[in-house]
């Protein structure tokens, strides 16, 4: 739809106070090129939500540092990667085999006796010290890594846990079985 002569006016005339601010806010004669350009084009596409009476340029003047802004974001996002190189080295774990590992570990733990469930949550889930878990457990260090340790073997057994890589991406997996930064399964 072609627009009114007088929006069409109205848009050429606010051209170059648009090119000076998006100099002023990006500094390179091209790229405020770039900018201006990309502010006319939802500028047009979205002229229906401009209110006819009202101040144009500024209408513009805010498409204009939105688009700035958002780009600064998406820049800041992103690493400047022009081969690719860096992009696939990147990994991401799926969320979906964590929550199922996760509700297996929450069983697993119900079926361990109390002292042994008592001691790997204190150690392996909240971090504690076997210092710190014997006493909040009323009993000696030994008997803490002693638990600790039963509880590892028998939730590798019930999770079918034989080697380092079937412990998988669950932080929480990963908290129950590795103590001192050594990861150990049956």
């Amino acid at each position: 739809m072609p627009l009114e002569p007088s929006l069409q006016n109205a848009l050429l005339a606010a051209v170059p106070n648009l090119r000076a601010f998006a100099l002023s806010l990006c500094g390179s004669i091209d790229r405020a090129d770039d900018l201006v350009q990309e502010t006319l084009l939802r500028g047009i596409a979205n002229i229906h939500l401009f209110t006819p009476g009202t101040n144009l340029a500024a209408w513009l003047t805010t498409i204009l540092r939105h688009t700035f802004f958002n780009e600064c974001r998406r820049r800041g996002h992103s690493v400047e990667d022009p081969k690719g190189s860096y992009e696939a080295t990147l990994t991401t774990q799926p969320e979906q085999e964590g929550c199922a590992q996760a509700t297996e570990l929450r069983a697993a733990l119900l079926k361990l006796p109390l002292d042994q469930r008592d001691a790997i949550i204190l150690v392996g889930g909240e971090g504690r010290s076997y210092e710190e878990a014997a006493k909040i457990c009323h009993c000696a260090v030994g008997t803490i890594k002693s638990r600790t340790n039963r509880a590892r073997t028998r939730l590798a057994e019930l999770m079918s846990i034989e080697q380092l890589e079937d412990i998988g991406p669950s932080p929480s997996i990963q908290a129950a079985l590795c103590n001192d930064n050594l990861c150990w399964a049956a």
